[in-house]
């Protein structure tokens, strides 16, 4: 406990620099892990060219509302599509917070980099995850998925405290995107066109809505091609998360 609150990032070095394992399991306050999710992510990391290993994230609270069952199905999509995916090249873009394990050697290693991250010129306060895992990649260590080691976490159960951590973490997403494109061609071609499927895609959606809003108040014409293109294809992609979400 330190004296004060001084964030996520701060308690968290301070709590890397005083432990004495071989391994650090990083687990956030809200959130319940598996008996077996230490013996897990531990047999992952037994191979020294791991840095860091994440478990499989549900939302413990996904029958509260139907906002809270569609971020576990996010959820489910985004640990067993993306990070699954990304597994197969050692290069898990984002080791999530609520279940991470770490290897406390790599781990010092990149502290001092971690701690004096600036954004805008002023102290890092948010993207720890991420900006921490793609540290790891920096320094050749990999980065695994662990689909058997299921942690429980509290989701947002409210519309707007949902859209403000979705804003939070797509700000980390793009900055350390940007941070680590050189690192892509490194790992796999397939993990860059991944990458940048993800981060142009939300920006090609906003670029065509605001093109169809103009057109529809510059000419008075409805873009009936853009609007049916968007929703045909929100269609299938939620069609499909829902069939292999279950």
């Amino acid at each position: 406990l330190l004296p004060s609150n001084v964030g996520k990032r701060k308690a968290q070095i301070a709590a890397i620099r005083r432990s004495f394992g071989d391994l650090v399991l990083n687990v956030d306050s809200d959130t319940e892990i598996a008996s077996d999710v230490v013996s897990k992510l531990v047999r992952k990391m037994q191979d020294p060219a791991v840095g860091a290993a994440m478990g499989q994230l549900t939302a413990s609270n996904r029958n509260d509302s139907w906002l809270t069952g569609l971020i576990d199905m996010e959820y489910w999509l985004a640990c067993n599509e993306e990070r699954a995916a990304q597994t197969r090249f050692g290069a898990v873009m984002c080791c999530c917070g609520p279940c991470a394990m770490y290897r406390r050697s790599a781990l010092l290693l990149l502290l001092d980099q971690y701690e004096t991250q600036f954004f805008r010129g002023k102290p890092s306060d948010f993207g720890e995850d991420r900006h921490l895992t793609i540290l790891m990649l920096k320094a050749g260590f990999r980065t695994e998925y662990v689909p058997d080691a299921i942690a429980a976490t509290v989701v947002p159960d409210k519309l707007l405290p949902y859209l403000r951590q979705q804003l939070r973490w797509a700000r980390s997403t793009y900055r350390d995107t940007l941070l680590g494109l050189h690192l892509l061609p490194g790992l796999d071609r397939y993990l860059t066109l991944d990458v940048l499927g993800q981060n142009l895609g939300p920006l090609l959606l906003a670029i065509s809505s605001i093109a169809a809003l103009a057109q529809l108040a510059l000419t008075d014409s409805v873009p009936w091609w853009t609007g049916l293109t968007i929703v045909a294809m929100t269609m299938v992609r939620c069609s499909v998360a829902a069939l292999r979400a279950g």
